[in-house]
């Protein structure tokens, strides 16, 4: 079970494999009409957003980054974020 974030956030993907789904063109529009899975694809840092996971849409190919949560009650699984950024993930 995912639970909510506690810091007022909202997480749009699995904290444990960090894999989402495309349901958004623009972020909570709910628009997109694949509905595919998106895979993780890389660890970025942008800014002041701070570290990002980049997703692809293994249907449909649309790219977008999406912020990590780093949050004490559930934040996203370590050992997935260090695979991916080593090329494990």
């Amino acid at each position: 079970m995912v639970a909510p974030l506690t810091n007022g956030g909202y997480r749009n993907h699995c904290p444990a494999c960090l894999w989402s789904k495309h349901v958004d063109d623009v972020p909570g529009d709910r628009a997109a009409g694949c509905r595919g899975l998106m895979r993780p694809q890389r660890i970025d840092h942008r800014g002041r957003k701070g570290l990002v996971v980049v997703h692809r849409c293994v249907v449909c190919g649309f790219v977008r980054p999406n912020r990590l949560a780093d949050d004490p009650g559930q934040g996203d699984d370590i050992e997935a974020i260090t695979a991916l950024m080593s090329g494990r993930g």
